[in-house]
């Protein structure tokens, strides 16, 4: 039993280590060793050469800042400088609702005096806000609130507007509690000065700079000036087309961020200024344009017209002194809300071709005496109708072959008169003389969607084409293209484009004029005062009536004034023929026809009444009272007298 028990007791000396083993164990620690400082070795190397740089550049970018120094939007003004749209620097008032709670919870702790807890404190805020800024809290009194917007809506041409008129206190709270959000603006458009006094007392909240763009004329030429969006992009207007030119380039620079925020001293770096945008001016004539839109908005309620617009061009130039039309959307306002209202966000002087009617005969006229087959007072006997390549036509009014003078067809708007000198031109003639006035192409005048209108090719040209061009059927043409026919006219003879820029004023204040387009010539100065001479029959009027135009009774006291109405047939969109009904009213006119200064062309679109609501529906009276306005503001001297009266019947 003892000799067993003994054998699992070890004694002393079996314990001991022998030499060897010590040997084998430190050998293993030293592999081991090796091991691990090959290993650490290995890592260092790795680290430092390898993937170092990347780390490196990586550390760098987590605490590299770019700064943006934004550019400041160019101004848009008007021909006499008046600003018609410009940049206001204000402030957005920003939170960040995922972090906030921590951050006011930490403030508490430290000052408990002195901030609130997170509760209270976002509260606090919100009701604080509309007070600092200097607004109604439109929570406070609803009832109030609905009485302020009932007598507030109504002004048609607000002022600009450098701050909101009202913040919602729960909205705010709501979106200071917002705790899954990252990111939150509570109110925008904060003057500088009290976003600095919000952000002093709750630094918690962050002021962000905002540009405002400010449009301090209302709806007044907002067809042309456009608007831009949240995001600074233009969305319509000069604002679109001139959108990149207008931003400017943005500035900035690098800094690098110490773990406590502060920028690290020297670490500023790639500093580039920024570049304000172009600034332009604009040809247009501020209170013209006012006088304009406002007729144009009478005219449509007036005479219950769909639509309303009118073109003003200096004669000499092209330049666009007023381009406007009815119910012009205000770029102060909602757009959204503005379109249900009825308002629009278009330029239809550009954007909307359309038959122009009579107007038209005057390319007819021109070309007629450029080419010497008639002159104004040879006598045509013109009967009731006229059959052309198998369409028939027939004039405004029943009547067996009357005569007429050359002047008194177009004073009378005779359609068989027009194409009996028509034909007279021949189609390629024709076909030349629409290309030379420039229509079927497009002006460039620098406004977005523009159309070219339409006029068939010649080799297009079906039996019953040409018995329709020349009195202003079968083709299409915007407003603006209509009014520079009468342009070329005024300028004896020379088309020149219109154009809505005037000069460019550079970040550094340099000030370039506008390119002025190449003039065309399409008849002679001598024609073109014939012409001038021959439409003022249009507005003369005659006791007797024999030699009164279409547009008798709209003359200036002492202005001679020349001109064309116009009535074409719209297309009936479900029979796909020329409505009996439905029509685009049109005049286009010169004022003075003896030293021309104006060129106004208007168009209605399905009038019931006369613009003045009286009956009839000629454009005649409102180009009346535009000329009258333009020639008045102008100082345009008076027409020398004519002596006699134009010769329409003999």
């Amino acid at each position: 039993m003892s000799a067993g028990r003994g054998r699992g007791i070890k004694t002393s000396e079996q314990l001991k280590t022998s030499p060897g083993d010590f040997i084998r164990r430190r050998n293993w620690l030293q592999f081991f060793g090796a091991i691990a400082v090959l290993i650490l070795v290995f890592r260092l190397v790795w680290v430092q050469l390898l993937v170092g740089p990347d780390l490196s550049a990586a550390a760098q970018n987590q605490r590299t800042v770019e700064v943006v120094d934004a550019a400041r939007r160019g101004a848009i003004l008007d021909r006499n400088g008046s600003r018609l749209a410009f940049t206001m620097e204000a402030r957005s008032i920003t939170v960040h609702p995922a972090s906030l709670r921590k951050l006011i919870d930490k403030k508490h702790e430290l000052w408990p005096d002195e901030v609130p807890a997170y509760d209270e404190r976002t509260q606090q805020i919100a009701k604080d806000l509309p007070k600092i800024i200097g607004v109604k809290d439109l929570d406070a009194d609803k009832a109030g609130d609905k009485r302020r917007r009932q007598t507030t809506e109504a002004p048609e041409e607000p002022s600009v507007q450098e701050k909101p008129e009202g913040i919602s206190s729960a909205e705010i709270l709501k979106k200071l509690r917002d705790e899954e959000s990252s990111y939150e603006v509570l109110v925008r458009n904060v003057d500088p000065d009290k976003a600095a006094a919000i952000v002093d007392k709750y630094p918690e909240l962050v002021s962000e700079r905002q540009d405002i763009r400010q449009y301090p004329n209302g709806a007044t030429g907002a067809n042309v000036i456009g608007k831009i969006g949240m995001d600074g992009v233009g969305q319509f207007g000069f604002e679109a087309s001139r959108d990149s030119r207008l931003q400017g380039i943005n500035g900035g620079k690098k800094i690098d961020i110490a773990q406590n925020g502060v920028a690290i001293p020297g670490s500023t770096r790639d500093v580039h200024p920024a570049v304000d945008g172009t600034s332009y001016e604009l040809t247009l004539d501020l209170d013209m344009q006012y006088f304009v839109q406002q007729q144009l908005n009478q005219a449509k309620a007036n005479s219950g017209a769909k639509d309303a617009s009118a073109v003003v061009l200096d004669a000499k130039s092209g330049e666009v002194l007023a381009m406007a039309q009815a119910d012009t959307a205000n770029p102060n306002r909602d757009m959204g809300k503005e379109v249900e209202a009825g308002r629009t966000i278009a330029n239809s002087a550009v954007s909307n071709p359309f038959e122009p009617g009579s107007v038209a005969k005057i390319i007819t006229a021109a070309a007629a005496i450029e080419d010497g087959v008639t002159t104004p007072d040879e006598v045509l006997q013109v009967p009731g109708s006229i059959e052309m390549s198998g369409v028939t036509v027939r004039d405004a009014w029943q009547h067996d072959t009357e005569a007429f003078t050359t002047t008194g067809v177009f004073g009378k708007s005779s359609n068989v008169g027009t194409l009996m000198l028509a034909e007279r031109l021949g189609q390629d003639r024709y076909a030349e003389m629409l290309h030379l006035f420039g229509l079927g192409q497009s002006t460039d005048i620098e406004l977005p969607g523009e159309s070219a209108g339409l006029v068939p090719q010649r080799p297009q040209w079906s039996g019953g084409t040409f018995a329709n061009l020349p009195i202003g059927q079968g083709m299409a043409m915007t407003l603006l293209q209509m009014t520079g026919i009468y342009q070329t006219i005024a300028n004896d003879g020379e088309r020149i484009a219109p154009r809505i820029v005037r000069s460019t004023i550079a970040s550094d204040g340099t000030k370039t004029a506008a390119p002025v387009p190449e003039p065309v010539r399409v008849v002679s100065p001598e024609t073109a005062t014939t012409v001038r001479a021959m439409f003022e029959s249009v507005l003369q009027s005659d006791n007797s009536g024999e030699q009164s135009g279409t547009g008798a009774g709209n003359g200036i006291e002492g202005y001679r004034l020349t001109g064309k109405t116009g009535t074409a047939q719209k297309v009936d969109p479900e029979t796909g023929a020329y409505s009996n009904s439905q029509y685009f009213i049109t005049f286009a006119g010169i004022a003075p026809a003896d030293d021309p200064r104006f060129v106004i062309g208007i168009m209605l679109d399905e009038p019931v009444r006369g613009v003045h609501g009286e009956g009839g529906q000629s454009a005649a009276p409102l180009f009346k009272d535009i000329a009258a306005w333009a020639l008045n503001r102008y100082n345009v001297p008076l027409s020398a007298p004519r002596e006699g009266k134009l010769l329409l019947q003999p």
